[in-house]
């Protein structure tokens, strides 16, 4: 029991950045929809209101831009200030662009004495850097994508990676509209994942009294539905823990996946 409620509170103090009530982290691109050629500029940040500069950048050191064909598109005028990460794509193929910053790595507690000691960082850092014989040692691994679309001209089928958790567009994500229906599947490790919840947050949050936060479950297929109350752009979040690690240390794996969806008026 005691080892349990520890493992729960190292999974809490993890999900606290991604946390409705905390930090959001997101990828904001200036459109969503475009003809071939356009370029576009995306900011990236970690933020107490979503799509307000107001807390850190988004570090981006692991971004994948996918272009239509499947190569990969480097990103232009780079830069990183005090409250956010912007860079510049040309979409010079039609089709659609998918532009993903994801993240691995462990978090760990142990004691030295009677103090806790807490560590984050890669699994190589880990063996050199976590004493092998540390006590009551409590490991958490973690996997974070943070996604956002964008499509040139006609739209493209988008192609899953199969590792960690991913949404799986039915409903193609530059194509939704006001009022309408829009269906996606979650997937971990490419199989279906029931029963997650799923937070979607409408943009202007700043300029209202609360949230207005939209709370969905994926169903047994790990699909769910959703119907957009109104244009604009809506921040999706999906948590969760499973026991399937890489480590042998790591007795529970985090998985979160974060999504920028623009919603266009009919």
């Amino acid at each position: 029991m005691k080892t349990t409620l520890k493992f729960a509170a190292l999974a809490f103090a993890l999900a606290l950045p991604f946390s409705a009530q905390a930090h959001k982290a997101w990828l904001l691109p200036s459109s969503t929809v475009v003809t071939p050629n356009e370029y576009v500029t995306v900011d990236a940040a970690v933020s107490n209101d979503i799509f307000y500069f107001n807390h850190v950048p988004l570090r981006i050191d692991n971004l994948v831009v996918t272009a239509p064909d499947g190569s990969v598109v480097k990103p232009e005028n780079l830069a990183t200030g005090k409250y956010r990460t912007t860079f510049d794509l040309q979409l010079a193929q039609s089709g659609t662009y998918r532009l993903s910053n994801g993240s691995r790595g462990l978090s760990a507690s142990y004691l030295v004495g009677t103090e806790t000691k807490r560590w984050r960082g890669t699994a190589e850092a880990f063996a050199k850097e976590v004493p092998a014989d540390a006590k009551d040692l409590q490991v958490l691994q973690s996997q974070t994508r943070v996604e956002t679309f964008i499509t040139a001209g006609k739209p493209s089928a988008l192609k899953a990676d199969g590792t960690g958790l991913e949404l799986v567009p039915v409903t193609h994500p530059n194509d939704l509209f006001a009022g309408e229906a829009a269906r996606f599947k979650l997937t971990i490790d490419g199989q279906p994942a029931p029963g997650l919840k799923i937070t979607i947050v409408p943009e202007g949050i700043r300029y209202r009294a609360k949230q207005d936060e939209m709370t969905l479950t994926s169903d047994g297929d790990g699909a769910f539905s959703v119907t957009w109350p109104q244009a604009g752009r809506y921040w999706l979040e999906v948590v969760t823990t499973d026991g399937k690690t890489s480590l042998p240390q790591a007795k529970q794996r985090r998985l979160s996946y974060v999504a920028t969806l623009e919603v266009l008026p009919q």
